[in-house]
């Protein structure tokens, strides 16, 4: 079956290609281009259409700087970027799982189109899987000040805060709406995501406006990013100036989208390059969710410890074990390399020094920036998300808890790491792609398959019947997460220490200083 019935009009597919008897179904839009009188409004309805539609390819990217591997990047001009990608093997009566993909990126940059991403594997497993793509950057998630109400758009709520989760919504809506068209069941959806994603879904968690939409959630390394009003006040105001124009509603509608992506991406060379910007120096990532008191009433850290996730809603959590080891790699980690200036990292983030020391001690043969990376990487993504899975176990929720792990392979000049986002194309099962081999450390072997293979059960079983092949947490802690490993590597299959030399004893520190709630 290659033609699909959607509320909008029908929509034509093609063979999957690599999985016998999947379909799938690419760049079906679920809102109305949000440019020109839409522009930083909330989502709205796409237009019918007669005929059937082609949806042979992915649609346009959200505006950003980034060129990804294999992925699409974006040309000023594209408008139509909300949509989103189905790959089923069933049709109309079959209700199979649903799974929906949000993708990471800083909540800057990414796209449903990065090769990793490709959902036919997946699909083969019984599966309806869908990804979307949302606003990004300023577009998605920059603050827009109230206007004079002579001005067009000029009330106070014509441009809302957080139009990328806005986005998501609508693409979930969609999903309810349409699936069932493709083989899936509205009523069994299971949303995912990494980084940004995983933490775009937190906090989905958390809003009335999500509520029902779907009944799982996978989160792999969530990050401990959220924006006040006032820090994303503070951001219009440096993207406005370093764009050379007024921080005004009317100034910022009359930008392009070009204007803003080149100013947001001056702010943030601006703070890496620069030690005195404090937190900023260290993750110049500016854009992120807002906490506005309404829409999202908390940080997803907080809405976990008070209950406000906990209903109805089952939760996965995985974090890789060397997380920050990949920015390093690519060129985007802080140069900390002195005891002085770990010293200002841990007093601009507020860590205390008996923290600090205590990575030192665990790690006696490590260098001053292997410690920064371990704590780093911590401090942003592992223990915030163990955080989450524990918060919501208490709080009287289904959670289960994982860590990837898997380092065979490689070379002693480049050492295969279980860094971030390494766990995806083992998650999707799309590791032959060249695209991914930076990330998971060359060409797979068979080692390397076989750990995908269990990886993409994992994720089935637990959008099929909320179980991923291990025990959930207690309401009093985790009792061990799963290890993601090769057979070949020690204690491969199920709970076990972490092998990283930072590990053992890194959460009573953590416990003991606390975690600070990150701002971009």
């Amino acid at each position: 079956m290659d033609v699909f019935t959607t509320r909008s009009g029908e929509v034509r597919g093609r063979p999957a290609g690599r999985v016998p008897g999947v379909t799938a179904v690419l760049g079906i839009p679920y809102a109305a281009p949000p440019f020109g009188p839409r522009r930083f409004r909330e989502p709205r309805q796409v237009a019918g259409w007669t005929g059937v539609r082609p949806c042979l390819a992915v649609g346009p990217v959200a505006p950003q700087s980034a060129e990804l591997p294999g992925a699409p990047g974006w040309k000023p001009g594209d408008e139509d970027i909300l949509t989103v990608n189905v790959w089923t093997p069933g049709g109309p009566g079959d209700a199979l799982p649903v799974l929906v993909w949000i993708h990471g990126g800083a909540f800057a940059f990414g796209s449903s189109a990065q090769p990793d991403f490709d959902g036919a594997a997946l699909a083969g497993l019984g599966l309806t899987v869908v990804s979307c793509n949302y606003r990004l950057g300023f577009e998605g998630f920059g603050h827009v000040p109230a206007g004079s109400p002579a001005a067009p758009g000029g009330n106070r709520d014509a441009c809302p805060d957080n139009r990328g989760l806005l986005d998501q919504i609508a693409a979930l809506e969609w999903v309810r709406d349409n699936i069932a068209a493709f083989g899936g069941a509205a009523d069994r959806v299971t949303v995912a995501g990494q980084s940004a994603g995983a933490t775009s879904i937190a906090c989905l968690m958390a809003m009335d406006r999500a509520r029902g939409l779907f009944g799982r959630a996978m989160l792999h390394s969530a990050v401990n990013s959220c924006a006040t009003a006032a820090s994303a006040a503070r951001t219009t105001r440096e993207v406005a100036e370093a764009a050379g124009i007024p921080a005004t509603r009317e100034a910022l509608l009359a930008a392009s989208p070009q204007t803003l992506v080149t100013a947001s991406d001056t702010v943030v060379e601006a703070c890496r390059r620069n030690p005195a910007t404090g937190r900023r120096h260290h993750d110049p990532a500016i854009y992120g969710p807002v906490v506005d008191g309404t829409l999202l009433p908390a940080d997803p850290l907080t809405a976990a410890s008070e209950g406000l996730t906990a209903s109805g809603v089952e939760l996965l959590v995985c974090r890789t074990t060397e997380e920050y080891t990949l920015f390093e790699a690519v060129g985007s980690s802080a140069d900390i390399g002195t005891e002085d200036r770990l010293g200002a990292f841990a007093r601009d983030f507020g860590l205390p020094a008996a923290l600090v020391r205590g990575y030192r001690d665990r790690a006696p043969g490590g260098s001053v920036h292997e410690t920064y990376l371990a704590i780093r990487g911590d401090l942003l993504f592992a223990e915030y998300g163990d955080r989450l899975a524990e918060a919501h176990a208490r709080a009287g929720g289904t959670a289960f808890l994982a860590h990837f792990d898997r380092r065979s392979g490689g070379s002693p000049a480049r050492p295969v790491r279980a860094w971030h986002a390494a766990d995806v194309p083992f998650a999707f099962g799309t590791l032959d792609d060249e695209n991914v081999h930076f990330l998971v450390g060359g060409p797979p072997g068979d080692a390397d398959r076989d750990l995908s293979a269990r990886m993409m059960r994992s994720w089935a079983g637990f959008a099929g019947c909320g179980e991923p092949g291990w025990a959930r947490i207690g309401a009093h802690g985790a009792s061990g997460a799963h290890h993601w490993r090769t057979r070949e590597e020690a204690g491969g299959l199920g709970p076990s220490p972490e092998r990283n030399p930072c590990a053992g004893g890194l959460r009573a520190l953590w416990r003991e200083a606390g975690l600070p709630l990150l701002t971009p």
